[in-house]
């Protein structure tokens, strides 16, 4: 059995939640504070859009609860996508301020002088991703033998229905390539939580529901005010807990359902204890729905031309669509809809107020 730690929080006292929700999880039981711990923010977006990327009070509560514990050596480590900036998403979504407040170095892990892409041989099976890259699965040397925290939010994805602590990974282990992995995006993302398992000595999630994502995500979403916060261990768990919040049977995301045959976490809600909010009848009834873009990847990754999908994502072709999405997402829905409901959620969320308490 495993255990996932849930609380309510308000604008007013999330900061100490978040201390009080790791010391709730024991995360110093998890990770071993004498070594470095990597935080591993969420950016889907570098646009500043609530629900879609880690929260600042998120960043700031998480760093405070490890510092609480006696965890010193913390650093953050970004990505980029082919549609995401890194640099522009942490100065928009104004976590600068925080990582020069409390001291946190930031490194990026698209530059050499911060690490290098290594070949990785996994001990355990792997169910898809040594056939995607036959070259061999690189990871970045950076990442072995030291903690990880990820910090993801709640909200509903395209591809994989929700998406959390195991997709988190996706971006800090994968290179620019990882576009190859769609068509089998939830079986990839149990082959990297067999890696980090691995690599990583300890690996710790703390989760934002503060705002939650309904919709098309991870970035096309409506965000809602829910006032929730999770953590625990088990990146499994976390999931199975969080996407049960939201509507969904656990065991009917392939990603959850196969990571738990594989015991790389547990999967059934029957299996996990919650400590903390009572959430028994809990249910957001979120629902995925669909974009432009997520119907085109349909017809792509696992539709009619799934057998040719190569021609399009292993040849020059592939900037087309990458070229699409980015324009799709930065200059179509986000100046029509995007900005629009930022602006709503600055002006009547509570949390949408505290995100404009924040420093730039």
């Amino acid at each position: 059995m495993s255990t996932v730690y849930v609380l309510k929080t308000r604008p007013e006292t999330v900061l100490d939640d978040y201390a009080r929700l790791l010391e709730m999880a024991q995360v110093h039981k998890h990770l071993d504070a004498s070594i470095t711990t990597i935080l591993k923010d969420n950016i889907s977006w570098h646009f500043p859009y609530l629900s879609a990327n880690t929260t600042p009070w998120q960043l700031e509560g998480t760093i405070l609860g490890l510092r609480k514990l006696g965890f010193k050596d913390i650093t953050c480590v970004q990505n980029k996508t082919v549609v995401t900036n890194a640099f522009k998403g942490e100065k928009l979504n104004k976590y600068r301020p925080i990582f020069k407040k409390y001291d946190i170095p930031v490194l990026y892990n698209f530059r050499d002088e911060d690490m290098k892409w290594v070949v990785y041989e996994p001990k355990g099976q792997m169910l898809v991703l040594d056939k995607i890259f036959p070259e061999g699965i690189r990871i970045p040397d950076y990442f072995f033998g030291k903690n990880m925290v990820h910090l993801p939010t709640m909200k509903c994805h395209i591809y994989t229905t929700t998406t959390g602590a195991m997709k988190n990974a996706f971006g800090g282990l994968l290179n620019t390539k990882r576009h190859y992995t769609h068509s089998v995006i939830h079986e990839t993302l149990v082959d990297l939580l067999t890696i980090q398992k691995e690599i990583h000595p300890g690996i710790f999630a703390v989760m934002d529901g503060t705002v939650c994502g309904n919709g098309p995500g991870p970035r096309t979403m409506e965000p809602i005010e829910k006032d929730y916060i999770l953590a625990s261990h088990d990146q499994v768990a976390i999931d199975a807990v969080a996407a049960k919040m939201m509507g969904f049977d656990p065991l009917s995301l392939p990603f959850i359902r196969i990571a738990h045959e594989k015991g790389l976490g547990i999967g059934d809600p029957r299996e996990i204890k919650v400590v903390g909010e009572d959430i028994n009848n809990v249910n957001f009834g979120f629902r995925v729905g669909d974009n432009l873009a997520s119907r085109v990847g349909d017809i792509l990754w696992f539709g009619p031309l799934k057998s040719i999908q190569n021609l399009f994502f292993r040849t020059p072709l592939v900037n087309l669509f990458i070229f699409g999405s980015f324009f799709y997402h930065d200059y179509l829905w986000w100046p029509t809809k995007g900005r629009k409901r930022m602006e709503y959620v600055k002006k009547h969320f509570r949390w949408g107020q505290l995100f404009e308490q924040y420093e730039e």
